[in-house]
């Protein structure tokens, strides 16, 4: 009976410690708490990014990004890359960038599935020593 208990329990951790990054996840209004978009995480050559695939919110549909700058600039908020270049590091992903279209500043990114629950993305987005970390939620299949 001891041994079924600890191969379950390995089990369970063996697949808690699997769950990765990728998938479609629900980002969260900072002020209000409500679902804003989705944003489909996913690996290329390597690197980690996130694009937008909707906004929840039929009427900001064609909202643009009016204050990003480069070939961001006025491009439309939704199907917009906005996580790129991130590297796994152990149970991490950084080096890269997040854009916030809200006000079209890239900053150094960071994330990392929340310990304690890791259908919870934690994304943080950092200049030098202020950051912000946002929550957001995986989208079950």
């Amino acid at each position: 009976m001891k041994i079924l208990i600890y191969a379950i329990g390995f089990l369970f951790v063996n697949l808690v410690s699997s769950q990765e990054v990728f998938g479609e996840w629900k980002t969260i209004d900072d002020n209000t708490g409500l679902a804003k978009s989705i944003v489909e995480v996913y690996e290329q050559n390597g690197k980690v990014f996130g694009r937008i695939k909707k906004i929840l919110k039929e009427e900001k549909r064609d909202v643009r990004c009016v204050y990003c700058k480069g070939d961001q600039k006025n491009q439309k908020v939704e199907g917009m890359l906005i996580l790129k270049n991130l590297s796994k590091d152990k149970d991490k992903y950084e080096g890269g960038t997040v854009t916030d279209p809200e006000n079209g500043k890239t900053y150094d990114a960071k994330m990392w599935l929340n310990e304690d629950d890791p259908n919870v993305l934690m994304v943080r987005g950092y200049l030098s020593f202020l950051y912000r970390t946002q929550e957001w939620k995986r989208i079950d299949d």
